[in-house]
């Protein structure tokens, strides 16, 4: 009979984390990397895995009620494995139309309303939806539902799909049109439930990465676009905890070069930190500072993943057949 104190000398195995980046209604491609990760990590590892999807769940593919449906189920299908929903710019704004924000923490103003000033100038051009509903609506959800009338975004060589937010293939995934306010009526309860439930932040402790210098333990922050390098960290991780809506934009889900480094007050501090996140529609792997969102939501490029500590990139178009 085996010794049990011989079990405690071995090493505990590291945890698998899986970060997934956006997704932006992709089902196929969702569905496609979710089979590519528990192929390569095995049954069981990935049945125990932390799973951290980095946001952007919406918008531009045509199947987001598809992939809200799989993300939603995957606590049930998968009880081991521990699921991180993370809030994408696209997801708040979806959140802010369907009415399913958490509500302005006090003393701020109780409506929304209170957010349009900011960026009132640019209502007509980005034709800010102005239908039933919109009176106490978040800014980014009358962006969202908006109509900028077909023409091109220079950025993605494409017409915006709808709204700025390319929004419209996400209201036909729920048999309505674009702009249209029977989305509240035609999104299921649970939908909504599961934006309203998205986390602006994550903070995961002891989180080993193979590195230059060999495997590390570190900190690991998640946010959909980053932390911003010229203002406290402390101070922004206390408003993502929050969930403070009453910003007109949150610069941690939504900023771009602000964002893309890691701040100085996390290089300094006694842990190292990983800092990981989506967004920017670049895969971006610089020391502990991830950025994985290698599709965009373009339809012609794939959705990936980081699994750590190996640092292992998956995508959705790979081959782990049995011969590979």
């Amino acid at each position: 009979m085996a010794d049990p104190s011989e079990a405690l000398d071995r090493p505990i195995p590291h945890r698998t984390v899986i970060c997934i980046g956006d997704v932006h209604g992709y089902f196929t491609k969702l569905h496609n990397l979710w089979t590519n990760l528990e192929t390569l990590i095995g049954p069981i590892p990935f049945s125990r895995a932390v799973v951290i999807f980095l946001g952007d769940y919406c918008d531009r593919g045509p199947d987001t009620r598809r992939v809200i449906d799989f993300l939603s189920s995957l606590p049930s299908a998968y009880p081991d494995q521990s699921h991180v929903f993370l809030c994408g710019n696209h997801d708040f704004a979806f959140a802010a139309f369907v009415s399913a924000l958490p509500p302005p923490p006090p003393p701020s103003p109780s409506s929304f309303a209170a957010t349009w000033a900011e960026y009132e100038a640019n209502s007509e051009r980005e034709g800010w939806f102005s239908g039933e509903g919109h009176e106490g609506m978040h800014v980014q959800g009358r962006r969202w539902g908006g109509s900028m009338g077909g023409r091109w975004n220079p950025k993605k060589g494409m017409a915006y799909k709808g709204s700025i937010y390319d929004a419209g293939p996400t209201f036909e995934s729920y048999g309505v049109p674009h702009g249209s306010p029977d989305l509240v009526k035609a999104m299921p309860e649970t939908h909504k439930k599961f934006l309203s439930d998205l986390v602006w932040v994550h903070e995961e402790e002891d989180v080993w990465i193979d590195s230059a210098a060999g495997m590390q333990c570190c900190k690991l922050i998640a946010v959909h676009a980053g932390l911003d390098k010229s203002k406290g960290v402390e101070e922004q991780l206390r408003i993502l905890r929050a969930r403070d809506t009453s910003l007109p934009k949150v610069g941690a889900l939504s900023g771009r070069m602000n964002v893309w480094d890691i701040p100085k007050g996390l290089q300094s501090s006694e842990k190292p930190t990983i800092l990981v996140s989506g967004h920017h529609g670049k895969l971006h792997i610089d020391g502990l500072r991830l950025i994985i969102d290698e599709g965009g939501g373009l339809e012609d490029l794939p959705v990936a993943a980081i699994i750590l500590p190996s640092m292992k990139i998956v995508r959705d178009i790979d081959n782990f057949g049995a011969d590979s």
